[in-house]
This record gives structure tokens, sequence and C-alpha cells, in this order.
């Protein structure tokens, strides 16, 4: 299928969830989380749930992180440059939701790029090779173009994977892994 086609039937689909099934379906990839290979990183980036979109929420795997002492990184997105700027996630950093809805840091101290480490990127839908469907606008490639290419990208959904994707363009980038409630994806 191709992305737009995608992207309309996972919304669908998440907009049918529950909340109690949001919350509980984000608890066992967060559980899943725990048992990739990934601990021996510091720098981990985030995406602030936008509830709204009944994304993954990505609250459990905050208080992993926080809970292995490792450095929590968030963005702040620029709609007119479509790129995002990072800043350390911290017991004072105030978050406001933007124009978009999307939770983002007030303040904070900036994190460069190639020191990330571990990307967990929102998705729509993925499929069986590691191509995954956002929502169009290409924040994330181009945030992930100017990561180390040893950054790992891993992906979170509420669904299985689809076969192929069959509009996949030279600018996307794949993931490394995709956690969902019932299986690890390694690409």
């Amino acid at each position: 299928m191709k992305k737009s086609e995608l992207r309309a039937i996972y919304k669908t689909l998440r907009k049918e969830l529950s909340l109690k099934d949001v919350d509980d379906l984000s608890l066992q990839i967060a559980n899943s989380v725990l048992k990739l290979p990934i601990w021996e990183h510091s720098f981990f980036h985030v995406f602030l749930t936008i509830e709204s979109l009944k994304e993954v929420l990505t609250e459990p795997i905050i208080s992993i992180l926080s809970g292995k002492d490792k450095h929590i990184v968030v963005s702040k997105s620029d709609f007119k440059t479509r790129t995002m700027s990072h800043v350390l996630l911290q017991d004072n950093t105030i978050l406001k939701p933007n124009s978009w809805n999307i939770p983002e840091p007030e303040n904070g101290i900036s994190i460069n790029d190639t020191q990330i480490e571990v990307v967990f990127l929102p998705l729509v839908a993925f499929d069986k090779t590691g191509n995954r469907v956002g929502y169009g606008k290409g924040f994330y490639d181009a945030f992930l173009k100017n990561c180390s290419k040893d950054t790992l990208k891993i992906g979170l959904s509420f669904f299985e994977a689809e076969t192929v994707i069959h509009d996949v363009e030279l600018h996307d980038v794949p993931l490394d892994y995709c956690v969902t409630p019932n299986k690890i994806y390694t690409f």
C-alpha cells in the first residue's frame, strides 16, 4: 500500500482504541522496550505523546529511562523550516503544547543531534523491512540524517507490520527496531 492509504487506515484504527486500550498497549510496549539491546547507551531521544491522536504513550518509557539514569532528550519543532531542536528533559523543564498540540519544552539544555544515541520514533504504520509512515512532514527524516550513523532508530506502534510500503523515497530513513505490544521487529 501507499503511505497515504496507510495513514488513513491506521489513523482510523487508532481512533477506535479506547483510552484504556491506549494505556494498556503503551505499557506492554514499554515493558518490551526493556528487552532491547540498548541499555549501554546514555542519550535517548523520546517523542512526547500527542494524546489527542492516540499515539503510544511515552511516559512509561521516560520513567524507565529516568530509573536507569539515562539522559532523556525531547524536541521542539520549527514548522517554518521543518526542523527540530533538542533539549535535555529535566525536572525543571517546562512542557507546553504548541499550536499543533505537540507537547514541547520551553526551556532546557540544548543537545546536538550527534549526541543522541537512541531515538524512539512516532509513526502511523511500518513495514516488514523497517520503513515507516509518519505524518508526512519529514521532521524525523531530516533529524535522523543529522544523527550519527550508529544512532539506533526504534519505532513504537500499537499495530503489527504491513508487508510493504510501496512509495518509499530516498530521503526516508528506515528503522532498526519497531516495538509493538506483541513483538519486537529487528531490521
